[in-house]
């Protein structure tokens, strides 16, 4: 058969198929390169404290009330860097420390799966307050910690000049997300996984 003649009886939805599985392929390609890569991009302890030293002092100077906010919180989880890459279906890796008192108790690792379009990398930090006790022994018992199912992490948002502090009504869990343009409120965390790690 004429190759030209083949190519031009394949019926247009079959090569859509055939795209979508090529494109999801890559995605979930991205996602297990994340996820079963870890240790090739593992940071030292001395590199996420650094860098968890850098993101709090950005918290403190860009919140107005932020420096109290989080010598008020019962802990503070921070990822500095959350990379996100992927084509279609993509995925997120990120590792950080959890505070309490100020102090280093534990390190972290944050995966998600992302979905929707997208195209190559994207970098964010992540604060996670935790305002209450009982929230933060919740989170440190489990083993591997899920947003949305094993409890909501509520994305802050007040006013330009507001003190956050003022504001009347906190989650138990709430969190902070910067970009490079500055503190994004319109993402989510849902289906976020946070489980502790060796460092």
């Amino acid at each position: 058969m004429d190759k030209t003649l083949f190519f031009a009886v394949i019926p247009i939805r079959a090569v859509a198929r055939i795209l979508r599985r090529a494109v999801s392929g890559l995605g979930w390609g991205a996602l297990l390169c994340l996820v079963l890569g870890q240790p090739a991009f593992a940071d030292s302890a001395a590199v996420i404290d650094a860098g968890v030293k850098d993101t709090l002092a950005l918290f403190e100077n860009e919140v107005p009330g932020g420096e109290d906010f989080l010598d008020d919180a019962a802990g503070v989880l921070v990822f500095p860097k959350v990379i996100k890459g992927g084509f279609g279906i993509g995925g997120e890796y990120g590792e950080g420390a959890l505070k309490v008192g100020r102090k280093t108790v534990d390190y972290y690792s944050t995966v998600a799966a992302s979905i929707g379009f997208q195209f190559g990398v994207q970098a964010k930090a992540v604060v996670i307050v935790f305002t209450t006790k009982d929230a933060l022994k919740q989170f440190r018992a489990s083993d591997g910690w899920k947003a949305g199912v094993d409890g909501s992490v509520a994305i802050a948002e007040w006013g330009a000049g507001d003190n956050i502090n003022t504001l009347e009504e906190q989650s138990p869990v709430v969190g902070f997300i910067i970009s490079n343009k500055g503190f994004m409120y319109n993402l989510t965390l849902e289906g976020s996984k946070f489980s502790r790690i060796e460092r």
